[in-house]
């Protein structure tokens, strides 16, 4: 890493900036490869690239023409640069990519949505079950994936249940099962739990269904109709008959997907739309023969001069950063270091990885159909980006802001007479709501009255703004709110605005939310510090955003103290006895039938349940007497 340090002065005095500044830096540059980082006057990353020959590409950066109007922004801002040399320059790919999803510069393509993609697991048990999985792959059994959504992931266990008629239960609801449940009478599940099928039976059901997922579905479809066959001639008509449905439900699970590849077996195929500076990138996911579902991305793009070969590019650096990718991408458009990035990606995934534009035949449609997608989602979010920033300038208007809001923060609580009680906040933006920046609180307030909507307002907001102003005083990373809505009316927006003013803000403006006269939607107050409260028109669009914004608070706070209560519900005393998982909790209550009793039992009677070692038995005994 280098930098000049006779440029890198403190306090207000103003830094130069510009090509020459770059300039000065060649001198210290060779031909290595690696990344650089260009900064503005603030030491904020302005942007973060890879070069193969550094010296070679800040040199391009140090003329003072010949550059877009992007770049030639970009240069007129750069106050310093930072510099890391790696080995190869596949290296220096893979940390680029890194280095912008960590610092997310102003002037790189950044991927905002990141969110892992869920698998079906089938689970390693001598009944296994089949379930939906998301997040890191540390539970033991395997994996098939990624599908696009939960949605698709459902879709398809239902399909998997209806045809291998496998268990969703948990491992604890299938222990303790004495009796069929509903999944056994409607024909979902061969109830295991209760022995009404065999384990080799069972076996050879999981095994189907995982050919299935591997996408040979033909192959199964023909065992089971030679099963049937031998079920027929051996005059076992019920079993012919269960099998005879379950190839009915098969056939009509392929009829349903009627659009699976039969050429291209694992890829995901990646189209981009490019308009007025606005993208769209489609992902497909093909696995096994079969769509498991495509999902839309909105990368920020910045600029309408970039191309769409460097926002595929940053996309797919970015994209599989933190995912495996598949034998074979299908992309609507070529990137520039195409090799580079093959590289790259088949040593993450420790085989070959290819990289396709196709032209024509099944894969070329696969893309065609995949850009078709971008364009009509790009469309509509266009669409609704343009009602959203109606809305916006509305809510300035009607509150008489300086401009539109860029990040509204509402807020609510949920409790049972002051029970369980949480604080949530949602927020909503130029694209919609935002609700990767959603929060719960849990109420910590020892000395609050139960009930104290007040007080509870107080805490969730104190605790809020206090971790913004240690994490980001200078306001620069775009997570401070620009309105405050608060539902409730002026008592409300009193305790807001005294915490507020004791933390030492006071320049956010805030609104409370009431639900006005015999508390009925569209005759909401609104109420602001030292103005009077006031009403908006019944039929005010406006007033159908603010009425939307409330609910969907209420509906997370709502979700989110009855997580909570749930939790605690099913909580008992044994959760913090240590070593005392799952398994050995559930031996100890089917033997003493509750917590309570297993906290007054003898330390012999402990050691006499199965499972529990001497000292374990021991510890129990201690921690209740000990604790109690």
């Amino acid at each position: 890493m280098q930098d000049d340090p006779e440029k890198l002065t403190q306090g207000k005095v103003e830094l130069p900036t510009g090509h020459q500044v770059i300039a000065g830096y060649l001198k210290t540059l060779d031909a290595s490869p690696g990344v650089y980082r260009m900064l503005d006057a603030q030491a904020r990353v302005l942007y973060v690239g890879k070069a193969r020959n550094l010296r070679a590409r800040v040199s391009n950066y140090s003329r003072p023409t010949g550059h877009s109007a992007r770049i030639a922004r970009m240069i007129r801002e750069t106050a310093s640069m930072m510099f890391l040399t790696t080995r190869t320059e596949t290296e220096a790919l893979l940390l680029e990519q890194n280095l912008i999803k960590q610092l997310k510069p102003r002037y790189n393509v950044l991927l905002r949505d990141d969110k892992s993609f869920p698998n079906i697991l089938v689970t390693d048990h001598p009944f296994p079950m089949i379930k939906k999985h998301r997040g890191a792959r540390k539970e033991k059994g395997s994996y098939y994936g990624p599908f696009a959504s939960a949605g698709a992931v459902n879709r398809s266990l239902a399909q998997l249940q209806r045809v291998f008629l496998l268990r969703n239960c948990s491992d604890a609801m299938f222990e303790s099962r004495t009796r069929p449940c509903l999944q056994f009478q409607i024909k979902r599940c061969t109830a295991p739990c209760v022995g009404k099928i065999s384990e080799e039976d069972y076996a050879e059901a999981v095994r189907d269904a995982e050919r299935y997922l591997s996408g040979r579905s033909t192959e199964i479809q023909e065992k089971l109709a030679t099963d049937m066959q031998a079920a027929s001639d051996a005059l076992e008509f019920e079993k012919a008959a269960a099998l005879r449905d379950r190839i009915k439900a098969l056939t009509q699970v392929q009829t349903a997907q009627g659009i699976n590849p039969r050429s291209t077996s694992e890829a995901d195929v990646i189209a981009l739309h490019l308009e007025n500076g606005q993208a769209c990138v489609q992902v497909f996911f093909i696995r096994a023969n079969q769509n498991w579902g495509n999902r839309d991305f909105y990368p920020r793009v910045g600029s309408a001069e970039i191309d769409e070969a460097e926002v595929l590019e940053a996309f797919i650096g970015q994209f599989y950063a933190t995912k495996e990718p598949p034998k074979q991408l299908l992309l609507s458009h070529a990137i520039e270091n195409a090799d580079l990035m093959t590289q790259a990606l088949s040593e993450k995934a420790g085989r070959k990885v290819e990289l396709l534009v196709p032209q024509r035949g099944e894969k070329a449609e696969l893309v065609s159909g995949a850009e078709r997608n971008a364009r009509e989602s790009l469309a509509r979010k266009m669409a609704e980006t343009a009602t959203q920033a109606k809305l916006l300038k509305g809510l300035a208007d009607a509150f008489s802001l300086d401009a539109p809001p860029g990040r509204i923060e509402v807020y609510d609580n949920s409790h049972i007479q002051g029970a369980h009680a949480v604080g949530a906040m949602i927020v909503a933006g130029p694209d919609g709501l935002m609700k990767n920046q959603y929060r719960k609180f849990n109420i910590r307030g020892d000395d609050l009255t139960p009930g104290d909507d007040f007080g509870m307002m107080k805490e969730v907001l104190k605790r809020r703004f206090k971790r913004l102003l240690k994490e980001d005083p200078d306001r620069a990373e775009g997570h401070w709110p620009d309105l405050l809505l608060i539902d409730g009316g002026a008592g409300q927006v009193s305790a807001v605005a005294s915490i507020m003013a004791e933390i030492g803000v006071s320049d956010i403006p805030m609104v409370g939310v009431a639900k006005g006269i015999d508390r009925d939607a569209g005759k909401e107050e609104f109420h602001r510090q030292g103005a009077r409260p006031f009403a908006l028109r019944h039929n005010d669009p406006v007033l159908y955003f603010i009425q939307r914004l409330r609910d969907e608070a209420h509906r997370f706070a709502i979700g989110t103290h009855r997580a909570k209560r749930a939790k605690a519900i099913g909580a008992t005393p044994l959760d913090d006895v240590p070593g005392v998982g799952a398994t050995r909790k559930r031996a100890l209550l089917a033997h003493f039938g509750s917590a309570k009793a297993v906290s007054r039992a003898a330390l012999a009677d402990l050691k006499a349940v199965d499972g529990v070692s001497d000292n374990l038995a021991e510890t129990i005994y201690d921690f209740f007497h000990e604790n109690g």
